[in-house]
């Protein structure tokens, strides 16, 4: 009888597109091989250029990486709001009463459910420090739930 091959530890990446071009994020996103990009913002609009939902989803869509957006894993406006302020703090505690929300649970599963599946996963968003960022909290809860390690990418800046 034939032993089933054991299945590779899935990687997650992060990354965030503060101070790079759509051109230095996407080349990262290639170099790390990633095959699925979930933007995790709240809102999927920017001010930078090649940066809102339409313009990133055809961009990475040309490079053959899927594109997602996760909404409800976005941070609400008053989590925006104490993270520009520098209040950490009240990030985490405003973002940890939002992921207790049936949406967020709801979208953290799918998210959970990609992942396990071992495809090559990027969280977005704009931060380009990972630890003043929600996504890395998306990302630790996803690693204690799949067993993923976390990788986070950093773009070159422009």
């Amino acid at each position: 009888m034939a032993r089933a091959k054991p299945k590779a530890t899935p990687t997650l990446f992060t990354i965030g597109y503060e101070k790079a071009t759509s051109a230095a994020v996407l080349a990262e996103l290639k170099r790390a091989k990633v095959k699925i990009l979930v933007d995790t913002r709240a809102v999927a609009a920017s001010r930078r250029a090649g940066f809102s939902k339409r313009q990133l989803a055809a961009s990475i869509d040309d490079a053959g990486i899927a594109y997602l957006h996760l909404q409800k894993l976005g941070t609400p406006a008053e989590g925006r709001e104490a993270a520009r302020a520098g209040k950490l703090d009240t990030l985490w505690r405003i973002y940890g009463k939002h992921l207790a929300t049936s949406d967020a649970i709801a979208a953290m599963e799918e998210l959970v459910s990609i992942v396990g599946s071992g495809q090559p996963v990027c969280l977005l968003c704009y931060e380009r420090d990972h630890a003043c960022c929600h996504r890395s909290r998306i990302a630790e809860i996803v690693s204690e739930r799949t067993g993923a390690g976390i990788v986070d990418l950093i773009p070159r800046l422009f």
